[in-house]
């Protein structure tokens, strides 16, 4: 488990965009199951994939495209382990990854971007990737 003063900031930088962070299963198990339409959910990672890329990839292409998901939701792996946990199983069949990104539709994962699909490409190649997904799924 990372500490929370070192993890403050990282998640700030999506919940000061809008996000709604869940730190246990029931909330990420509620959420999923109760809320209706689309839910962009990021698991938050430490790593430099997820603050150069990730984080800042996603929050561009939210600004940038004419759509976008109802609900804006976040873990953070490697700190909120229910929540993490519990958001990976409803990402299977793609094995463990953070960062990553998933787009469920009614609780039903619809496009999944795994770590290795955020490696080595820039902030705003994750956008264009995620505006296009918002595009065809929002």
């Amino acid at each position: 488990m990372y500490p929370e003063e070192l993890v403050a900031p990282m998640r700030e930088d999506l919940t000061s965009a809008g996000f709604q962070e869940f730190k246990t299963a029931n909330e990420v198990e509620s959420h999923l199951t109760e809320h209706q339409g689309t839910s962009l959910m990021v698991i938050n990672s430490v790593c430099g994939c997820a603050a150069g890329a990730a984080r800042p990839g996603i929050k561009l292409a939210l600004s940038n495209s004419e759509k976008r998901p109802d609900n804006l939701t976040t873990v953070f792996a490697g700190v909120d382990r229910e929540a993490v946990d519990k958001a990976r199983q409803y990402t299977a069949p793609y094995p463990p990854s953070s960062p990553s990104i998933a787009l469920f539709k009614d609780g039903e994962l619809i496009h999944f971007v795994e770590r290795h699909h955020i490696e080595g490409r820039s902030a705003e190649m994750i956008a264009n990737h995620m505006i296009q997904v918002f595009e065809e799924y929002c």
